[in-house]
């Protein structure tokens, strides 16, 4: 079996918990948190387990990337499913908690799942450096579950343990401040127990792509600090992952987003999918069971017309965004073309098929659809729902550009060059040192915007960058994103984060509902 699917063929394991402290008796044959965790074996098993959490639909399936995409101006929506078409226009209400919903279950599922780990595997007789890897893992995930649970939706609560009796059952919700507190404090326990790669460890874990490492770790530890305005401390963070001499970009841009080029030298940390793991079912949640598959439903939901449901579009601004610096050799930004599928002059192929010979009246022809993570290159669409593309959550040139934002902001623009010309130069853009020389702190802020833009743009990051940097209060650049994207022209206060669902709210004392609900 090939060790790079491991995560993904983990998901039938769920432990259980009794809370119940008037149940006199047990069924003996019905294994328990307090009978599982025996053996290493046992431990690898708990681990894998709190992975699976992220290819379910409330995970990276479908429903996180929907969440993190929508809200961004490099997005728009004309879904026919109202909590779709909704979410990009914060316009979403509380007495429907679909795809927000399902998320917010399902981070709590993999904390819990993380959390037993955590508690139990320290108990467990086993190799040491084994026992280190499995806490390191969880702890990761854990951080990461929370780092979900804090960006998209504010005050929540941050269990920490696993529920042992109904005195524990309700954990209070807590601050924003907390939340990232607690993001940072299991990040920095994630980073100091995994190793930097898998390659050279001894255990069963050995040579398995696709475990969270060290340099997972500090990435994220770094995009914390980062998102909490800590900059200097961000910027060691991504300074070690620079130093670890392990990541680089990979030369074509769009070997980040196809099947055949996953786990490569650019990537700090990706979900697995498979088409040849697993059942043939879709993974949608709840317990898993046995005909479940390891596949993303992303491909099928972005895909242009005809190829798929088209759920999620590019923007004309971002479009335009694209064709405003020439390369080196006067064409245009290459990945414009692997992020868009457009109507380009000389023609343009995604699935086999032409966009001037697919789409043949004028509104399709001046459409814009979405080509990154797509299966064009061997599928024939996307109407079985299946498929096998890793979601890379965190890409080397994410760091690079991070750590230019953090020069920045910390005095060192003239230090930030290089780092943001990394990213271009892989594209054959002009120096950015001769083109514009000596920007002043706020005029590198602006390109930075536009080079995380281009990069990042249908992977998620955008509306994220625009919340911390503050465009949401800045009358001015509020007014821009308005033009840039209509869809913010429904904004409103505190609906920079989704709802608390309603059912929490109804089930668990003391929660209250985010502003502008």
């Amino acid at each position: 079996m090939n060790k790079r699917y491991i995560l993904a063929i983990a998901a039938a394991f769920l432990v259980t918990t009794s809370c119940d402290k008037d149940l006199t008796q047990s069924n003996p044959n019905q294994q328990t948190s307090a009978t599982f965790w025996q053996s290493q074996d046992d431990a690898i098993k708990g681990i894998n387990a709190a992975y699976q959490t992220l290819i379910i639909d409330g995970g990276y399936m479908r429903s996180t990337p929907l969440l993190l995409d929508t809200r961004g101006d490099d997005i728009k929506s004309n879904s026919p499913w109202d909590q779709m078409y909704n979410s990009g226009k914060f316009a979403l209400n509380t007495g429907n908690d679909a795809i927000y919903g399902w998320a917010f279950g399902a981070y709590y599922e993999g904390i819990s799942k993380a959390n037993q780990v955590i508690d139990y595997v320290p108990k467990i007789s086993m190799s040491n450096d084994v026992k280190n890897r499995v806490l390191g893992q969880a702890y990761f995930l854990r951080g990461l579950y929370f780092f979900h649970l804090v960006n998209l939706f504010g005050n929540v609560a941050l269990p920490t343990h696993s529920v042992q009796s109904t005195a524990d059952f309700y954990i209070k919700q807590s601050t924003e401040a907390e939340g990232w507190a607690q993001v940072v404090d299991d990040f920095k326990k994630a980073a100091e127990l995994l190793p930097v790669t898998y390659d050279n460890v001894t255990g069963p874990d050995k040579g398995q792509t696709g475990r969270a490492t060290k340099g997972a770790a500090l990435g994220y530890l770094g995009k914390t600090y980062l998102f909490t305005k800590k900059y200097a401390e961000a910027a060691t963070q991504f300074k070690a992952v620079i130093d670890l001499g392990i990541y680089d970009l990979v030369s074509n841009y769009r070997d980040n987003f196809i099947e055949a080029t996953e786990n490569n030298k650019e990537s700090l940390f990706e979900v697995q999918f498979s088409r040849d793991a697993g059942g043939k079912d879709m993974n949608w949640g709840g317990e898993p069971a046995p005909g479940w598959g390891t596949v993303s439903g992303r491909a099928i939901t972005y895909a242009p017309r005809g190829f798929g449901w088209t759920d999620i579009q590019p923007t004309r601004s971002v479009y335009n965004e694209f064709l405003v610096e020439k390369t080196q050799a006067g064409t245009t930004d290459p990945r414009l073309d692997a992020t868009i599928f457009y109507n380009k002059p000389g023609g343009m192929k995604i699935y086999g098929k032409d966009f001037a010979t697919i789409y043949t009246n004028v509104n399709d022809l001046n459409d814009l659809f979405c080509r990154k993570y797509q299966n064009d290159d061997t599928k024939a669409d996307e109407y079985d729902w299946r498929s096998g593309i890793n979601e890379r959550l965190l890409r080397y040139a994410d760091i690079l550009l991070m750590y230019a934002e953090c020069l920045n902001e910390t005095g060192q623009t003239a230090q930030a060059y290089q780092y943001i010309q990394k990213v271009r130069s892989r594209v054959n853009l002009p120096n950015l040192a001769t083109t514009k020389p000596n920007m002043t702190a706020a005029q590198m802020r602006e390109q930075i915007a536009h080079e995380r833009l281009l990069e990042f743009c249908l992977e998620g990051h955008r509306f994220d960058d625009i919340r911390r940097w503050g465009w949401l209060q800045d009358a001015t650049k509020l007014a821009e994103l308005k033009q840039r994207d209509p869809e913010f022209n429904t904004y409103q206060t505190g609906r920079e984060f989704y709802p608390i669902p309603q059912r929490e709210i109804n089930t668990n004392p003391g929660f209250k509902q985010n502003t502008g609900y």
